[in-house]
């Protein structure tokens, strides 16, 4: 369990609102494959929780799901509104559903869970909001991800400019038990600098260190620094993930 500061990462993503479907593409994956795992049934009420611009939420309501959009960022949740996603938005914490027990089918939750605190008690309150016979649907980020950017700064500076992010088994343990399906795979993605590598992140709003430092402005010896230490692939800077993909199924 760590402390993370909720308004320092509401206010990363809510700056990057208006920038997230461009750079989102990471997200878009790994949404689509982790929807191939629930795609079996009909889900008439579907909670999507974390759901940033709302990208998702539409596409369940295009399947005919009833959608309540919930996001920690206010200006995420404006987007979704904006585009017309959900049936209904509410500004919220997943560690702390203001929501009653057992009221919808499928919860889903693309690469959120990795902002809790407590992902153990992040998964229960996505439970706990579960009805008998539905589901979880949850991606996160393993440990071994963004590899590259840490080598990198490396040679740059002795600060960790990526976040802890948790094993395999302890996502597992975090579960309680309630694991249904999962899968776990590595997704690279190629960029023509070090620069556009970081901005893929800021431009979704995954910016934010739970250690409590600011983002500075690189020098161009920084950035020469970084692009030379980056390690290359094909000629290009990799950034690589390792996600997991979860189902649950509550008691």
């Amino acid at each position: 369990m760590s402390v993370v500061n909720k308004s320092a990462v509401a206010a990363a993503f809510g700056r990057a609102a208006t920038t997230y479907d461009r750079f989102a593409g990471l997200q878009r994956l790994c949404g689509d494959r982790l929807m191939q795992r629930v795609a079996y049934g009909a889900w008439p009420e579907v909670l999507d929780a974390g759901c940033g611009t709302g990208m998702y939420s539409l596409l369940w309501r295009q399947r005919g799901s009833r959608v309540t959009a919930l996001d920690l960022s206010r200006e995420m949740l404006a987007q979704a509104r904006a585009a017309g996603a959900a049936h209904r938005y509410l500004s919220g914490d997943i560690e702390a559903l203001a929501l009653p027990d057992a009221c919808f089918d499928l919860v889903w939750s693309n690469l959120v869970v990795q902002w809790c605190g407590d992902l153990a008690r992040g998964l229960r309150e996505l439970l706990r909001v579960t009805r008998p016979g539905g589901r979880v649907a949850f991606s996160t980020v393993c440990d071994g991800s963004l590899a590259e950017l840490t080598q990198a700064w490396r040679a740059v500076d002795v600060y960790a400019h990526t976040n802890r992010f948790p094993t395999l088994q302890q996502i597992i343990a975090a579960s309680g038990g309630r694991l249904a399906d999962f899968h776990v795979e590595r997704v690279t993605l190629d960029f023509t600098d070090a620069l556009s590598a970081m901005r893929s992140l800021k431009g979704v709003g995954a910016t934010h260190l739970h250690a409590g430092r600011e983002g500075r402005v690189l020098t161009r010896g920084q950035l020469k620094a970084l692009n030379l230490a980056w390690p290359k692939q094909r000629g290009a800077c990799p950034l690589s993930y390792r996600l997991f993909y979860g189902v649950l199924a509550p008691g």
